[in-house]
């Protein structure tokens, strides 16, 4: 097994990390204070042709894989840029996966060259406020007129809806009830977020500011049976196709965090003097940091495998929720003793690791809570009873 990157991925690395870095731990707490979307960034990168790292070449795209993928989001929010920089723009690496493998060639040709270059912003409307993970039970109905399909419904936590003229949206058309299982039922659309059908109500919420959650209320929106994403029914099987890549870039931007945070506190035991010596020298403080740099090392291995496997058509499930589950773990544990380690000033917005702390919660609820993981884990790998 070689653990070592190759020649392309190591430039990779190197190249975002020196783009990322010309965005300082003051810009992002500048728009993380003001709640402002990070313009400069998203266009840095989108002229530089990172959004498309992983939209095929003959659309515009770079054409390479999750794993690449991987290291240039970790690099992302390694940076100080965290949550809110990987989410400005991730949704364009790993939310388009089910358009690139079931969308229409027209559907295709049309939207993923404006991925690439940075023009389409497209959100994903999958979550809803009375089904939460449990997705089969969504309501949002999309009833079929002619060559239209007529939809209604609500959908929650859409990121990246105030910006995005496209949703990615799953629907329900057959009702629960009426499918044969569970899974069955749901058809995925590509299409417009028609402000005019569709009313956007962002949610105040803990962190990562610069990049809007929002509430969507969903009335008569006439969508053309061509903005349908394969076959009708087979949409969750689609969205599997998404959900893998999710997590194993959820799990490295977390980790990334970490990394951040981690940097930040071993520059601060360095430089703090407290009773005539560094705080690194103590033990109480530097032995929590090194067990957060081991955890944040052995949960990365994970998410390398996991995307290793993706790329390579092999199943991946089992790494990829592992991944997501010890990266937003150790990240988590890596910020709270970047806090810990600056006192006090570890409150102050001034030192960043607040912030850091603020966005690696995220990571432990979303996109699927580590509780869920554990189910998966419990039930898809281990061959427990199903506890839900």
């Amino acid at each position: 097994m070689d653990f070592d990157l190759t020649d392309d991925q190591k430039a990779i690395e190197e190249a975002v990390t020196d783009l990322a870095a010309t965005f300082s731990d003051d810009y992002w707490a500048e728009k993380d204070e003001s709640h402002a979307f990070p313009w400069e960034f998203y266009k840095a990168f989108a002229d530089a042709g990172w959004v498309g790292i992983a939209v095929p070449e003959e659309f515009g795209g770079a054409g390479l894989g999750i794993f690449e993928a991987s290291l240039m989001m970790q690099a992302i929010a390694a940076s100080g840029g965290g949550q809110t920089a990987a989410s400005a723009i991730h949704m364009s690496i790993f939310g388009m996966h089910p358009v690139i493998k079931h969308g229409s060639e027209e559907m295709k040709r049309v939207a993923l060259p404006r991925i690439v270059d940075g023009d389409l912003h497209v959100c994903f409307g999958v979550t809803e406020p009375d089904a939460g993970s449990d997705t089969p039970r969504i309501k949002t109905f999309a009833k079929r007129d002619g060559e239209e399909y007529v939809i209604n419904g609500r959908k929650v936590w859409i990121s990246k809806a105030l910006e995005s003229e496209k949703i990615l949206l799953l629907t329900r058309t057959t009702k629960f009830e009426d499918s044969a299982k569970k899974t069955e039922g749901m058809t995925l659309f590509f299409t417009d977020l028609d402000r005019e059908k569709i009313e956007v109500r962002p949610i105040r919420k803990m962190g990562r500011h610069a990049v809007d959650s929002n509430e969507l209320f969903i009335d008569d929106l006439r969508v053309p049976a061509s903005d349908r994403v394969g076959e009708e029914g087979q949409g969750f099987k689609y969205l599997l196709d998404g959900l893998n890549p999710e997590r194993v870039l959820v799990a490295v931007e977390a980790a990334g965090i970490g990394y951040a945070s981690l940097r930040r506190a071993t520059a601060y035991g360095n430089e703090r003097v407290v009773f005539g010596r560094p705080i690194g020298k103590n033990q109480g403080l530097a032995h929590p940091l090194a067990d957060a740099l081991m955890g944040l090392d052995a949960a990365v291995l994970m998410a390398r495998k996991a995307a290793w496997l993706y790329d390579n058509g092999k199943p991946c499930g089992r790494e990829a929720n592992m991944a997501k589950y010890l990266c937003s773990n150790a990240a988590f544990a890596a910020a709270d003793r970047a806090v810990q380690i600056h006192g006090g000033y570890g409150y102050a917005a001034e030192y960043h690791v607040e912030r850091y702390f603020r966005e690696s919660r995220l990571a432990r609820i979303a996109p699927i809570s580590n509780e869920q993981v554990l189910n998966y884990v419990a039930e898809h790998v281990m061959g427990l009873p199903r506890s839900y």
